[in-house]
């Protein structure tokens, strides 16, 4: 609910927002966005996931508070000094006063790492849900108030620095914890050893996101990346949403159950391989019904990026597995053999196949490189790739006649509008039918798991 509300809520703002501004200060303030979204990812340095896993958090408590406030205080002096330089160099000079408030947050973030961790210890996805519905009203009311006054692109900045506060407070509050600070030096090497892996994992990821948009900006210029971004951004929609919640839940799942991994990666791929499917299938209706027939271009690279992204699901499945059992270099290898296989296989087809070429290209490289990876990996801490295979085979199958109904609907109907509604309607309605059993039998082995370690209340 948290992540459905909240992303619903940030497309009408967002609507609002490019109504209220120009589009230089909507783009400076993506710019100062994006930045702070990397930076966030190297805050954290993986500690809040050494904290999630631990058998003894109270212990490294302490720590982890330390190490990611001095992280998030020295990345947001960082940010400060370099604003002005940083903004010109990525073209957008006006975001450097957002840049520089909005550092404030990477120290925020690093003084509040332990809450956030423990709540999502505790599977406290209520209280985070307040957290977070508490940020988006308070950011959305101090946004409005100060571009309504004139504050442009400040306004934005000011209002992201204030919900931040308000969330950091919140989550002391919901876990009933005070700020603890201290260094034991006979854990410091352990926690760094798991953590930073992690951080580089995490940032080779969103590099791994973002490469294809650099290579196809140079390959096939303004007109075919935005096609290729529109469809990226649509794919993105669903599939994100379910990695939110699979990451949410699955590194405290596993830290408590050793041996959950095939039934929750069945129940992950029996919702993700559908949703990319149907939305490959649907594409042509989808984009024509939202975005007109002039985007029609972008269609077929929808197809390509859908099924991709229901494999990235999968895959967050499997890297939570592995955290969860202290291996997290192999997640950062994996990571950097992933990103170094598309940027060389982008500048081999873009140039011949476009941006469709391009699209393809990541769903091969998955099916190819990454998902071979991941099951050798996952044969270190004793998961079998058997155990795997048969609880994956039933998805795979049983989202076939979702995907058929998806495919007649767009094959007899051709009003773009109700192929879509026909389409997607029946689909998730026959995928209940025929999977639904299935899922509620998967649900009582979930919960009836093994917990080696007490799970805190």
């Amino acid at each position: 609910m948290s992540t459905v509300v909240l992303r619903l809520g940030g497309v009408i703002v967002g609507i609002v927002l490019a109504r209220m501004l120009t589009p230089e200060q909507f783009g400076a303030y993506a710019v100062a966005l994006s930045v702070q979204a990397i930076l966030m990812t190297l805050a954290d340095l993986g500690l809040s996931a050494d904290l999630i896993r631990s058998e003894k958090p109270d212990r490294i408590a302490p720590t982890v508070a330390t190490l990611g406030l001095v992280s998030g205080t020295a990345l947001a002096l960082v940010m400060v000094m370099t604003s002005a330089s940083l903004a010109t160099a990525l073209g957008s000079p006006e975001a450097a006063i957002a840049l520089a408030v909005m550092s404030g947050n990477l120290l925020l973030a690093g003084f509040s790492l332990v809450p956030y961790g423990f709540l999502l210890r505790r599977f406290a996805q209520r209280d985070l849900f307040i957290v977070s519905i508490c940020d988006f009203v308070i950011s959305t009311a101090v946004t409005l108030l100060l571009v309504a006054n004139g504050f442009g692109v400040l306004g934005l900045a000011i209002g992201r620095v204030t919900a931040q506060v308000v969330s950091s407070s919140l989550q002391f509050a919901f876990a009933r914890m005070r700020p603890r600070f201290g260094v034991d030096r006979t854990v410091v090497r352990e926690v760094l050893t798991f953590s930073l892996p992690i951080a580089g994992a995490n940032l080779l990821g969103w590099a791994m996101l973002n490469v294809d948009k650099l290579v196809l900006a140079r390959v096939v210029g303004a007109t075919g990346l935005g096609y290729y971004v529109l469809a990226f951004n649509v794919s993105n929609w669903p599939m994100n949403a379910m990695s939110q919640m699979v990451r949410s839940v699955s590194l405290p799942y596993f830290s408590r159950s050793r041996n959950g991994l095939p039934a929750v990666a069945g129940m992950a791929w029996a919702a993700a391989l559908p949703a990319g499917a149907v939305l490959a299938v649907l594409s042509g209706p989808l984009i024509e019904t939202l975005y007109g027939q002039r985007w029609l271009a972008a269609a077929p690279v929808l197809a390509g990026l859908g099924l991709y992204g229901g494999l990235r699901v999968i895959f967050d499945v499997f890297s939570g597995y592995l955290y969860a059992q202290g291996r997290s270099r192999p997640v950062l290898w994996l990571q950097l053999l992933s990103l170094t296989t598309v940027t060389v296989g982008l500048l081999a087809v873009a140039p011949v196949g476009g941006i469709v070429a391009a699209a393809w290209l990541q769903l091969g490289v998955s099916l190819t490189v990454v998902l071979p990876g991941y099951v050798l990996a996952l044969r270190g801490p004793g998961v079998r790739a058997g155990d795997l295979a048969r609880e994956l085979w039933r998805p795979s199958v049983g989202g076939l006649p979702a995907v058929a109904t998806a495919f007649i609907a767009t094959s007899f109907l051709h009003d773009p509008v109700v192929a879509l509604l026909t389409g997607g309607i029946s689909a998730v309605a026959v995928h209940l039918l025929v999977m639904g059993p299935w899922l509620r039998t998967r649900l009582r082995v979930l919960r009836n798991a093994d917990t080696p370690w007490e799970v805190l209340t």
